[in-house]
């Protein structure tokens, strides 16, 4: 016990035990040298192992082995007609696979001799290719010769860029060791040949055997093999279209090689004729047309990647088509561009033209141009007013009208008092138009618009009821169809629809559309624009609807309208924006819509028949001026009552431009009935 320094009595720490003095156990013997290096050589070859499991579990990911299937360039696509025509192709010509248990034994050894004459016996890379391709590499001072095998050839086609560098280069050589792993030598030579680039926009020994000799691979003969064989070094050089001379004299080496390989003895070899070309002759299909530029986006993202030649199904009917490019160039444009889209009430496109000459223009006046609508925007504003709880026989005023410092005017500056909707429908007046608009709300126009598939912007101005927000000709057409269908929206498409369970058919069709019951009674109004109104040129002998329109200074000429299952909207304009000479919706693109229908659905034109006069309101002031047409005749007549009587005229119609008067064509005017008589004047001599 001890006193610390509180004074306290604390216990004594034991003392260290006595260190034993007697002898001492044996150390351990340190490890020998063999075992050091045995232990190290463990961790190493646990570490390497690990790393190479690494490695491939990351080829495994990142280019699996199913890809040395796939085709190395975008594979061709045709687009087929409703009747299974091809309409245009796009891509590389890319076919079956070869298989080598059915090909003649000389085809892959030409194959083999000239690029990789120890194929059968090496694991993928070839050592002494690798030496000799970096000796010459050294000297040329960067990466100029590859050195590769088959196998490496394969694995750059199908999975590597063509970058000549030595990371690309050292992927090669790990997946030419899983093409190895996995693969047969056969399996690998027919996923060589199969994707190999041969010339001419060709890949593969099957479409290269059909393209340059207008044979099945499994019947070349030796000097055609050997020919195909030469080409793979430089195949846009050694192509024998390009240079047949050339071609025979790379196939003679080939030849030599086998020689060299015991594949063929001099003999044999110098009984060889070089090979005669007998290049396929395909039909002709375009590589693009104003349609296949359309829908090609959607086809190539419905097409499965793959070999051979992919096919898909298009809305396009082969007939229509022919009918409209036939009309349009019939259709006497002179400098004029033109653009026609007819399509079902569902949205199926079935013709499409987007110029006059797609060699000289690809723009898609159809489905890119965005152009002032004039008239036919009208169909939006009279169906907002029918929305709105309006009907067809509701008046609305004609007469001059000024909203700010713009005033909008009729076609002539002719006014007509007070018309219903569907006679000022018929007769386009304009200040009806912008009057019903301004009535209504145009929110309520842009509406109708939008719910017709109308996607383009719209200016919220007085003008806008005239057509001068600019739309494309398909938006247009697309909105027609929606009234020919009863329903909307309808989106035009120019690809079938895929096929898909009935429970989502039933729900697509019960929510992608909404019906609309003031459809009736706007094709009411569609109907008297033909029958009486500025699109009688269109007029058919069955129920037609349409509705002409034409741009300030006469910029842009249409006509959309639809009979039967058919909607046609026809534009006509010049690319410059120039004003057209003498042209407007109810001439030339109403004829040219009345010409493509009648041969698209047999239906003749209908007879000429004067329009039904305007019906004359008792309880209005009649003083006024009313003008007839006489249909056929190129006249209009003319009755104007006032304080005096009335007074009747004849006149050139300048909305008949179908029927022309005379150019020297008086306006005859006849004195006012009641009113006192006049001497005549004299007749000059």
């Amino acid at each position: 016990m001890r006193v610390d320094k509180s004074y306290q009595w604390q216990p004594q720490p034991a003392a260290p035990p006595e260190r034993w003095e007697g002898p001492q156990p044996p150390e351990p013997p340190l490890p020998s040298e063999p075992k050091r290096r045995r232990i190290r050589f463990k961790h190493i070859f646990y570490g390497t192992l690990i790393l190479f499991l690494l490695l491939f579990g990351w080829l495994a990911i990142t280019a699996p082995l199913s890809k040395s299937l796939q085709p190395i360039a975008a594979p061709s696509l045709t687009l087929l007609s409703v009747e299974g025509d091809p309409i245009a192709r796009r891509g590389a010509d890319i076919r079956e696979p070869v298989k080598i248990a059915r090909l003649p034994d000389y085809v892959p050894q030409a194959f083999i001799s000239i690029e990789d004459k120890g194929f059968r016996k090496h694991i993928g890379i070839s050592g002494r290719g690798i030496a000799r391709a970096a000796w010459r590499n050294l000297g040329a001072g960067g990466v100029r010769e590859g050195g590769s095998t088959i196998t490496q050839q394969l694995a750059k086609v199908s999975f590597l860029t063509p970058d000549r560098t030595a990371a690309r280069k050292a992927q090669e050589v790990l997946i030419a060791f899983w093409l190895e792993t996995w693969l047969t030598k056969d399996e690998i030579l027919e996923r060589y040949l199969s994707n190999v680039y041969f010339g001419d926009n060709v890949y593969g020994l099957r479409a290269a055997s059909h393209h340059y000799f207008s044979r099945e691979p499994e019947k070349l003969t030796l000097p055609q093999a050997a020919m195909l064989a030469g080409m793979v070094k430089a195949p846009s050089r050694l192509a024998p279209t390009s240079s047949l001379k050339r071609a025979r004299t790379r196939a003679k080496i080939v030849i030599d090689t086998m020689v060299r390989d015991g594949a063929l003895t001099k003999a044999e070899a110098r009984r060889l004729a070089p090979a005669r070309l007998k290049v396929e002759r395909v039909r002709s299909v375009p590589t693009g047309t104003y349609f296949a530029d359309w829908v090609l986006p959607a086809a190539r993202a419905r097409g499965e990647a793959g070999y051979g030649e992919q096919t898909v199904q298009t809305t396009l009917e082969s007939k229509l088509q022919k009918v409209a490019l036939r009309t349009v160039r019939r259709a006497g444009l002179g400098g004029a561009q033109v653009a026609l889209v007819a399509m079902r009430p569902d949205g199926r496109v079935v013709a499409m033209v987007g110029g006059k000459d797609y060699a000289r223009s690809i723009f898609n006046r159809a489905t890119q141009a965005r152009r002032q609508p004039g008239s036919t925007f009208k169909l939006f504003v009279y169906l907002a007013a029918l929305r709105a709880g309006m009907s067809p026989d509701d008046r609305i005023e004609d007469q001059p009208l000024r909203i700010g410092t713009w005033q909008p005017k009729n076609y002539g500056d002719r006014y007509r008092g007070s018309l219903t909707l569907r006679q000022a429908f018929a007769l386009s007046s304009n200040v009806a138009a912008v009057r019903l608009q301004e009535k209504i709300g145009r929110d309520r126009v842009i509406r109708a618009a939008r719910d017709l598939g109308v996607t383009s912007p719209l200016s919220n101005n007085p003008s806008l009821a005239l057509g001068t927000s600019g739309v494309t000709l398909l938006e247009m057409t697309s909105a027609y169809a929606a009234v020919a269908a009863g329903g909307y929206p309808v989106r035009p498409r120019g690809l079938e629809e895929e096929q898909a369970p009935w429970w989502k058919k039933a729900w697509t069709s019960a929510t992608a559309t909404s019906t609309d019951s003031s459809f009736d009674e706007m094709k009411d109004l569609l109907a008297s624009v033909v029958t009486s109104g500025t699109g009688r040129a269109a007029a058919l002998q069955t129920p037609t609807y349409g509705k002409t329109g034409t741009s300030q200074d006469n910029r842009d000429a249409i006509f959309i309208g639809f009979t039967g299952d058919l909607v046609v909207g026809v534009w006509v304009g010049n690319d410059d924006n120039r004003p057209l000479s003498g042209v407007a919706g109810g001439g030339l693109p109403a004829r040219i819509w009345r010409d493509f229908v009648t041969q698209a659905i047999g239906a003749a034109p209908a007879r000429n028949v004067a329009p039904p006069p305007i019906p004359v309101d008792e309880e209005i002031d009649l003083n006024g001026v009313v003008t007839i047409p006489l249909e056929g005749t190129g006249y209009q007549v003319g009755i104007d009552v006032n304080d005096n009587g009335m007074t009747l005229s004849a006149e050139p119609n300048p909305e008949d431009p179908e029927n022309p008067p005379p150019e020297d064509a008086p306006t005859i005017t006849l004195p006012p009935i009641g009113a006192p008589k006049e001497e005549p004047p004299p007749v000059e001599e």
